[in-house]
């Protein structure tokens, strides 16, 4: 995989840690931008495209956690925790909210670059931007046409979404391959606060599967990840 154009963002309130990743993966030919705190995070975003978030959990002022939580209700981009060591708590956690994958400190950095390697294989560099907005997503033999606000058949015909289903089906059309928890779901398709008890969305998605799936009982296409949610992942249906 070529560094040369991968833009990292390394987000942790050391400076030292900052300065020791900067200088490792600048070495290795990665752009790397540093922010000491959440709301740099946010500026250096808004200013431009970054491939990959490296975010220390352990901030003061805002967590890395809650980070994180605000990140994915609008922005794809991966993201690898950094965790104090033996945190399991904080990782399991991270990877609810969305993150990629996690590593503890203190960092061993030839991991840390293994890590990054190995996140931008399933999400390559420059794809956040086709995530965000796609104009058109493959369900099995359905096309989801997102411009127009239809999901068409293998038979050409169109299959009658309710308001919900559509915006469920575009919530994984701009999350492929990234599993997303029942909280994410309800606040980016639902627009409401999300209630532990509520088991709406499985219903909802139960119903998706009887259209889109081929066998809605053993589903390929939105699946099942046990105890965090939904992945929508076309590539391995």
């Amino acid at each position: 995989m070529d560094a040369k154009n991968i833009r990292i963002l390394v987000c942790d309130d050391e400076l030292d840690v900052r300065e020791m990743l900067q200088e490792y993966l600048g070495k290795r030919g990665y752009a790397v931008t540093t922010a000491s705190n959440a709301e740099q995070l946010r500026a250096v975003l808004s200013s431009g495209e970054v491939d990959l978030i490296i975010l220390d959990i352990n901030m003061p002022s805002e967590d890395g956690l809650t980070t994180l939580r605000t990140l994915r209700l609008e922005d794809p981009t991966p993201v690898i925790m950094l965790t104090a060591a033996g945190d399991a708590v904080d990782r399991i956690i991270g990877l609810e909210m969305g993150a990629d994958d996690y590593l503890g400190k203190p960092v061993d950095l030839r991991e840390l670059e293994a890590r990054i390697k190995a996140v931008l294989r399933r999400h390559p560099a420059g794809d956040q931007l086709t995530k965000r907005a796609p104009g058109t997503a493959n369900f099995g033999e359905c096309v989801l046409d997102i411009d127009a606000a239809k999901l068409v058949g293998a038979d050409g015909n169109e299959i009658p979404l309710t308001a919900m289903e559509f915006n469920l089906l575009k919530l994984f059309a701009e999350n492929k391959g990234r599993v997303l928890n029942r909280d994410q779901i309800l606040e980016q398709a639902h627009d409401r606060s999300w209630d532990p008890f509520d088991r709406s969305i499985d219903i909802r998605i139960s119903r998706l599967r009887r259209k889109i799936e081929t066998h809605p009982d053993k589903p390929a296409i939105i699946k099942t990840v046990r105890g965090i949610g939904y992945v929508y992942d076309p590539e391995n249906a």
